[in-house]
C-alpha cells in the first residue's frame, strides 16, 4: 500500500504494554515526526501504566483504550505497532482486518514484532489479512537495524565486494540465560523454543547482508536447511524446579520442555548460482554478563565482525557493593558485581531507534518499509524448514509443500 498524501506526525498506537513495549518507548523518544497516542493490551493495570510512561516521556498525548476496536477507530491513531504474545497475533490482525474492512477504521499501516506468526500458515494470514484491508505493513527485526550492522554492510558492499565478489557466508548468534515471561517457554504458545524466539533474529539479520544493497531478500534464492537442537539446561531437575517457581506451574520442563539450544544452517543461491551459506547458533543457556549477540560476514578477501558485550564502557565493582538484582547495565544481567559492560543506550545498540525510525518515516510517507510481512513470511519458511531438520535429522529442500501446515513437535504440546 502506497499513498501521495504525507502524514505530517505518525499517532502510533500500541497493542501490547510488556517488556518490548517498553523498549520500543525508549526507541521513540529519538524519533521525529511520531507520537505514542493509544495503548491496549489485556490487563487494564498493565496498559494504563504504559499510557501513564509514555506522557510522562513526553510522547504523547497517550490513552489507555479498553479494547483494540476502542482504539483503533477512536480517530487519535494512525498505525498500530503490535507487540502482543506470539499466541494472539493472528486474532488480533484479524480484528484489524474487520475494522478497517466494516468500520473503515482510518488505520493506514501496521508493524509486528518478531516473529510474524507461530506457523508459515499463520505468517501467510497474517500477509493476507494486512494486503486485503490495504495496510502498509512493516516486520520488525530490530538486528536488521542496529548502527553496526547497517554501517558494516554499508561498508563492505562500497569498498570489498567491487574489488574481490559477494559474500558467501554470514554467521549470526543470540544467546541469553531465558525469556522473561511464561508464555515464551510454552511451545504451544510461543510457537517453538529458542528456535523461534530467537533464531528468527540470526537467520533475517544473516539474509540482509548477505543481499545486495537495493535488491530484494528474494534475490537470495532459498535452497534447503538442516538444523540440530537440545535441551542443555533447563531439562535438568534443579532447572527444572528453578523455572517452576520463576514462571510457575504451566511452565513444567520435567514433561513439556521447549530446545533451549538451537543450531542452524541455510542454504541459498546467489544471482550468478554460487552457493552461500547462512549459520546461527542461539541459547537460552548463556550465562555471561547479559544478553550476547554476535553476528559476521566473511567473503573472498575480508570479514566483518560485531559482538555486543565488547563495548565501550565498563564498570567494575568489589564484592564490597551490595544491592538487588537488575539489568540497568545490560539486557538480561547476570550479575552486579566484578568487571561488567554496560551498554549506554540499548535501544539505539540493538536496532529499535533505527528501525522505529525507519517504520514512521516509510508509514509517513506511504512508501514499503525495508522489512514488510512478506519477509516475516519468509523468516518463518526458514525457522519451519529448521525445525523439520531437526525432526527428521535430514536436509529440507525448499520451497516444501510440507511446510505450509507443519507444527513443530514443541508447539503440538496441549
Amino acid at each position: 500500500m502506497t499513498s501521495k498524501s504525507k502524514i505530517d506526525c505518525l499517532r502510533i498506537g500500541m497493542i501490547g504494554s510488556g517488556f518490548i513495549a517498553k523498549f520500543h518507548l525508549r526507541a521513540l523518544l529519538s524519533v521525529r515526526h511520531a507520537t505514542v497516542s493509544g495503548v491496549y493490551s489485556l490487563t487494564a493495570e498493565r496498559r494504563e501504566a504504559l499510557a501513564r510512561e509514555a506522557n510522562a516521556m513526553e510522547l504523547g498525548p497517550c490513552r489507555a483504550y479498553e479494547s483494540v476496536e476502542a482504539m483503533v477507530t477512536s480517530g487519535t491513531v494512525d498505525a498500530l505497532w503490535l507487540l502482543m504474545p506470539n499466541y494472539t497475533r493472528i486474532a488480533i490482525m484479524r480484528e484489524i482486518h474487520r475494522l478497517v474492512k466494516v468500520k473503515k477504521a482510518p488505520i493506514v499501516a501496521v508493524a509486528c514484532e518478531k516473529p510474524l506468526a507461530r506457523t508459515l500458515a499463520e505468517a501467510r494470514e497474517m500477509l493476507r489479512l494486512a494486503d486485503d484491508a490495504g495496510l502498509n505493513h512493516g516486520y520488525l527485526e530490530n538486528q536488521v537495524f542496529a548502527p553496526a550492522v547497517q554501517r558494516g554492510k554499508e561498508i563492505i558492499w562500497r569498498r570489498a565486494v567491487p574489488n574481490s565478489g559477494r559474500p558467501y557466508l554470514a554467521r549470526a548468534a543470540e544467546e541469553h540465560s531465558g525469556p522473561h515471561m511464561p508464555w515464551f517457554w510454552q511451545g504451544n504458545r510461543q510457537g517453538g523454543g529458542v528456535l523461534s524466539d530467537m533464531t528468527c533474529h540470526s537467520v533475517e539479520v544473516a539474509r540482509y547482508l548477505l543481499t545486495k544493497p537495493g535488491a530484494p531478500r528474494s534475490d537470495l534464492t532459498l535452497v534447503g536447511a538442516s538444523a540440530t537442537v537440545g535441551h542443555l539446561k533447563w531439562t535438568r531437575p534443579p532447572y527444572v524446579k528453578k523455572l517452576k517457581g520463576l514462571m510457575g506451574k504451566a511452565v513444567n520442563y520435567a514433561k513439556n520442555p521447549a530446545e533451549d539450544f538451537a543450531r542452524g544452517a541455510i542454504l541459498l543461491r546467489d544471482p550468478d548460482g554460487h552457493e552461500v551459506i547462512i549459520e546461527a547458533a542461539n541459547s537460552w543457556a548463556y550465562v555471561g554478563a547479559g544478553l550476547r549477540i554476535q553476528i559476521e560476514l566473511l567473503g573472498p578477501e575480508y570479514a566483518m565482525e560485531f559482538t555486543s558485550l565488547n563495548t565501550g564502557l565498563k564498570i567494575f565493582m568489589s564484592r564490597a557493593i551490595t544491592g538487588g538484582q537488575g539489568e540497568d547495565l545490560v539486557e538480561k544481567q547476570n550479575a552486579e558485581q566484578g568487571l561488567m559492560p554496560v551498554l549506554e543506550d540499548e535501544a539505539n545498540a540493538y536496532g529499535y531507534v533505527g528501525e522505529d525510525r525507519h517504520m514512521v518515516d516509510a508509514f509517513r510517507r506511504g512508501e514499503k518499509p525495508l522489512e514488510t510481512f512478506a519477509d516475516g513470511v519468509s523468516v518463518i519458511e526458514m525457522l519451519m524448514a529448521l525445525y523439520r531438520s531437526a525432526e527428521t535429522g535430514k536436509f529440507v529442500k525448499l520451497p516444501s509443500k510440507e511446510l505450509e501446515k507443519y507444527i513443530p513437535p514443541v508447539a503440538r504440546t496441549p
